[in-house]
C-alpha cells in the first residue's frame, strides 16, 4: 500500500510542477503578446481551487491531474466586446502565435536544463562503469571483468548508467561502436564492440544482457544462500559461507562457481573448495555431484549450493557533481545526448527497429518510475523529472493535431500560403489528432497493463 501511495504522490507532484512550467509557458508569452488570458488551470474537469486575478484571469487547479490548459480570449469560440477584440488570440499575428504555441515546450526544455543543473550541482550517487562478466559479444570484443568503461563512442561515462544510456542507440541500430576502458593492468585501450553482431529479435529491454555484459555492482557475491539436502554440499558448505577459491582458482561472484564445478566434474575427482566461515579461512573437500537440469534435458555437474535471495544491491561508489558553473554546459549538453536519443526512439519506432510498445509509458509506469527515483534521492528524482519534461516538450512538438505541435504545423503553412488554415481542414485534422492520441494513450495503458502482470 505505501508503494501505491508513495507512486501515485509522485505522479501528482510530478505532473504538476511540468504541467504548470508547460502553461506558464503558453501564458507568459500571451501576456507579452497582448493576448488576453481567460483562464490558466492546473488538471482537467470540477475546480478544487480557483480565484480571480486582477488582470482578469482566473487561475485554477482542478480535480484530474493529467493535464492542464491557458484558455485565451478567440472570436472563434464566442462573441468578443468590441473593446477587447484587439486582444484576441485570432487576431495576434502569425508570428505571435507561433511564439505563444512554442513557448510551452520551450518551457519544458528551459525546465529540464535547470534540473538537470540542479542535480550536477547537488550531485548523483551511482556506481562506477566497471565490468563484472563479460561473455557473447562483449567477451569476443576484448572487454574483460574489472575494465573500467572511460567512455563509449565520444561520449565520457563516468558512471555505468552513462555507459548503459550510451551503448543503447548503437544496440538499437546493430551498430559497431568504440568502447575507450582502463584494464586491470591500468592500460588505456580501445574495444570495437561488434554490436552488429546483435541477433535482430534480442531482448531490447536487456540489451546489456544480449550483448554478454554485466557491471560489477550487479554481481553476486559468491555466498551461500542454501545447501540442497543429500547433495555434495550437503554436511561440508552452510548457510553464510562465502566461496573464495574453486581448486586454486579464484571467485569473485556466484555465477563464477558453476563452470568451474562443471570443468572439474567432466575431469573427475575431488574439489578443494576454499571458503570463509565465521571469520576463519577454510579448505573442504568436496566431490562434485550431477543434477537435472531444469527443463529435464540433462544432467551437470554441481555442489548443490543456491545463492541468498533478496540481496540488496551494494552501496553506491561513484558521484557525478560538478559546480555551480561548470554543471550549466554539462546539463546544456546532457539536454542534447537525452533529446538525440527520444528523437532517435522515436525515428526507430516509426521504421521498425525498435518495439514502440518500449517508447510508449502510460501513467502507472510514470508513477512507478518516479516513486523509485524518488526513494533514490533528491539527485535521482531531478533526473527522472528532466526526463519527462524533455520528453512533454518533444511530445508536445510532434506535427499531430490537437498537440502544440499541430497547431504551429498549421501556421508554418499560414505562413507559405498567405492565408489560414481552413476550418474545415482544421476540423478534419482534430478528428486525425483525437484518433492518433487516443491510440497513443491506449497502446501506453496496455504497456502499463502488460508492466503490472509481467
Amino acid at each position: 500500500m505505501s508503494e501505491f501511495l508513495g507512486s501515485v504522490w509522485w505522479l501528482i507532484v510530478s505532473l504538476g510542477v511540468l504541467v504548470t512550467f508547460h502553461e506558464f509557458g503558453h501564458y507568459w508569452v500571451a501576456r507579452r503578446c497582448g493576448v488576453k488570458v481567460l483562464r490558466f488551470s492546473i488538471g482537467f474537469g470540477r475546480p478544487l481551487w480557483s480565484r480571480r486575478g486582477r488582470d482578469g484571469t482566473v487561475y485554477q487547479v482542478a480535480m484530474l491531474p493529467l493535464g492542464g490548459y491557458v484558455k485565451m480570449l478567440d472570436e472563434r469560440e464566442g462573441p468578443v466586446p468590441p473593446e477587447t477584440v484587439g486582444q484576441a488570440f485570432n487576431r495576434a499575428s502569425v508570428w505571435k502565435r507561433i511564439a505563444i504555441v512554442a513557448a510551452g515546450p520551450v518551457a519544458n526544455l528551459v525546465l529540464c536544463v535547470a534540473l538537470l543543473w540542479a542535480m550536477f550541482v547537488i550531485g548523483r550517487p551511482d556506481y562506477a562503469p566497471v565490468i563484472g562478466q563479460s561473455a557473447g559479444i562483449a567477451e569476443a570484443s576484448g572487454l574483460r571483468p574489472g575494465d573500467r568503461v572511460d567512455a563509449v563512442g565520444d561520449r565520457a561515462t563516468p558512471t555505468w548508467s552513462e555507459v548503459h544510456q550510451a551503448l543503447l542507440p548503437a544496440a538499437l541500430d546493430h551498430r559497431d561502436i568504440a568502447v575507450h576502458v582502463t584494464d586491470a593492468d591500468d592500460r588505456q585501450v580501445v574495444r570495437d564492440l561488434r554490436l552488429s553482431q546483435l541477433p535482430d529479435d534480442f531482448d531490447q529491454r536487456r540489451f546489456t544482457h544480449a550483448i554478454g555484459l554485466l557491471p560489477r555492482h550487479l554481481l553476486l557475491p559468491p555466498l551461500v544462500g542454501r545447501v540442497e539436502p543429500d547433495s555434495a554440499a550437503w554436511g561440508i558448505l552452510a548457510e553464510g559461507d562465502r566461496v573464495t577459491a574453486v581448486d586454486g582458482s579464484p571467485v569473485r561472484a556466484f555465477d563464477e562457481i558453476g563452470p568451474l564445478v562443471q570443468r572439474l566434474g567432466e575431469r573427475g575427482g575431488a574439489a578443494m573448495i576454499e571458503v570463509a566461515r565465521d571469520g576463519e579461512r577454510l579448505a573442504l573437500e568436496i566431490t562434485p555431484g550431477q543434477m537435472d537440469l531444469p527443463d529435464g534435458s540433462g544432467r551437470y555437474w554441481a555442489l548443490g549450493i543456491a545463492p541468498p535471495r533478496n540481496l540488496p544491491l551494494p552501496p553506491k561508489d561513484a558521484m557525478q557533481r560538478y559546480g555551480v558553473f561548470a554543471a550549466a554546459p554539462v546539463a546544456v549538453r546532457e539536454v542534447g545526448h537525452l533529446t538525440g536519443q527520444l528523437v532517435g526512439m522515436i525515428g526507430r519506432a516509426f521504421t521498425g527497429r525498435v518495439a514502440i510498445e518500449n517508447t510508449v509509458a502510460g501513467p502507472i509506469t510514470i508513477a512507478r518510475a518516479a516513486n523509485t527515483y524518488a526513494q533514490q534521492g533528491a539527485a535521482w528524482y531531478l533526473t527522472i523529472l528532466a526526463l519527462l519534461s524533455l520528453s512533454l516538450a518533444i511530445l508536445n512538438l510532434l506535427p499531430i493535431p490537437l498537440l502544440d505541435g499541430g497547431h504551429l504545423l498549421y501556421y508554418l503553412i499560414e505562413l507559405v500560403k498567405g492565408s489560414p488554415v481552413s476550418e474545415r481542414a482544421m476540423v478534419a485534422g482534430q478528428y486525425v489528432g483525437l484518433a492518433l492520441l487516443a491510440s497513443l494513450m491506449g497502446l501506453a495503458f496496455y504497456n502499463d497493463i502488460l508492466q503490472l502482470v509481467r
